[in-house]
């Protein structure tokens, strides 16, 4: 009599029997010697079971063996500035003590000790001759970048261009003959389709993890940026802190994104990342390394997305009650949309052949090209769709190529600004203004110790009446004059900045 042994489950066997899986299964004599392929395994289990098809299954070490080694480890140097105020003992920052009795603020700050910071992320070699694109936030204001390669040479690294507005940065280091990773269509990837996330998590270099495309063209409002561009890839490949600047890449082992952000409570990974896409990332990349700055196309609208919430909000008041592509709430006078015919209240449901129904879509659109571009736009006015031909502007209203070492108004000043209410101007009786929301870095508004709230009506004696004239303001800040919103009008004189 045959012994037999039961089990209650179904358990795997790990051998190989002639190159395919064995699996031992159900209820089997122990003395039985037979070797259970999954065709056998599937006549035995019955209909119940999908049948093994290897060539149906993802196949990720090439493109792991492959990308991994176009990948880097960045480790940066910042000089963070500290200073102790003598009355408090504490750090520095703006004393109610001192304005009270019109004593200048800085006036008993000891100077400044420059400390060194140290942080890092990752980066993904995009050209054998050693360029490098990373995340704006991984090496913004590093005095010393340095890039250690998959074989654990390690070189000084320039930074050849930032771009706040995407969090894409472009760094070169002087090798030759590297190893790098082809850029792939991130327009063409699918909700579902395998990809790998490859960076140094925690300093741990060559980290390879595995996930699928979750969602795209996610906004989630977190650079902060004025007019910051966001239409993330979301993946649950796992990524964490040290990943920011990697790869994101397909089964063939192409990028199709720069992994820079997880939505998290704690900090580490909880389920889901984000990165950007390579439709944003190229583009960017050939403007620093061409031109040193990002040549923003400007479409010269203020824009809301049609979705549930804008329906309940302002659904009757615009007769719109249908979900899908942007409502022009605002068109700039002396835009690119203003001069092609698109008028306030217009709906925008497509750009050249990509049908717009959120406003992710239409940012990461535009993003793509540069001023003096002809885009076709299509509108809704009505029940009326028209198709509008559009030349595309720069942040100063005009087509020309940016250079380098122009700085609007709105980056040299070093903060975020909102464009104040109706009920502002009246009670304030101003014909307008930007409103200093925060402050950030050693710019104009932290030289000259303005505090949030400040409403900003003129830079140089010429009118700030709204965000897109502080675009316009390219040269060297003087004065700025303003009012609080308790009604103190303020005037500041800027020296040696």
């Amino acid at each position: 009599m045959k012994k037999v042994t039961l089990f209650a489950t179904v358990v795997t066997a790990s051998m190989l029997a002639g190159g395919v899986t064995a699996y031992t299964i159900g209820q089997v004599a122990s003395n039985d010697t037979r070797t259970y392929t999954p065709a056998a395994f599937g006549e035995q289990a019955g209909n119940h079971f999908t049948s093994y098809e290897a060539d149906k299954y993802p196949d990720l070490t090439y493109a792991a063996e492959n990308a991994v080694k176009g990948v880097v480890n960045i480790e940066v140097t910042k000089e963070v500035k500290s200073s102790r105020n003598s009355r408090f003992g504490g750090g520095g920052g703006f004393d109610p003590f001192f304005e009270f009795f019109g004593i200048p603020q800085g006036s008993f700050e000891q100077p400044q000790q420059p400390q060194q910071q140290r942080g890092g992320g990752s980066g993904v070699i995009i050209s054998p001759d050693g360029y490098i694109v990373t995340n704006n936030h991984v090496v913004e204001d590093a005095s010393e970048v340095k890039v250690t390669l998959n074989d654990n040479r390690t070189f000084t690294a320039k930074v050849i261009g930032t771009d706040p507005t995407t969090d894409v940065a472009l760094v070169k280091i002087d090798a030759t003959d590297l190893p790098n990773i082809p850029f792939g269509e991130s327009d063409a990837l699918r909700l579902g389709e395998w990809v790998l996330a490859i960076g140094s998590p925690y300093g741990l270099q060559s980290t390879v993890t595995a996930g699928i495309i979750s969602a795209k063209a996610r906004n989630l409002d977190i650079i902060p940026s004025q007019f910051r561009i966001e239409s993330f890839i979301q993946t649950d490949a796992a990524v964490n802190p040290g990943n920011s600047g990697g790869a994101l890449v397909n089964t063939r082992g192409e990028l199709v994104g720069i992994n820079t952000v997880i939505k998290s409570p704690t900090g580490s990974f909880a389920g889901y990342s984000f990165a950007v896409p390579t439709s944003i990332v190229k583009k960017v990349v050939v403007d620093l390394k061409e031109y040193g700055v990002v040549q923003r196309a400007m479409l010269g609208v203020t824009f809301q997305e049609i979705n549930d919430a804008f329906i309940e909000q302002r659904g009757k008041e615009t007769g719109i009650n249908e979900k899908g592509g942007v409502y022009v709430v605002e068109v700039d006078p002396e835009g690119a949309a203003h001069a092609a015919g698109i008028r306030k209240g217009d709906v925008i449901i497509g750009i050249q052949e990509l049908s717009i129904d959120n406003s992710s879509k239409l940012l990461e659109e535009i993003a793509k090209h540069r001023p003096n571009d002809k885009v076709t736009v299509k509108i809704k006015r009505g029940s009326d769709v028209k198709q509008m031909e559009v030349v595309l502007r720069n942040k100063s209203g005009n087509t020309g190529i940016v250079k380098s070492d122009v700085v609007a108004a709105i980056d040299a000043l070093g903060g975020q600004f909102a464009d104040i209410s109706d009920r502002a101007r009246k009670e304030l009786k101003i014909n307008g203004g930007v409103q200093v929301v925060a402050i950030s870095g050693d710019g104009v508004l932290a030289q000259a110790r303005i505090r949030t709230g400040y409403i900003i009506t003129a830079i140089n004696d010429r009118p700030v009446r709204s965000i897109t004239d502080l675009n316009r303001i390219t040269s060297k800040i003087e004065s700025i004059d303003g009012i609080y919103p308790d009604g103190r009008a303020v005037s500041y004189s800027i020296v040696g900045k």
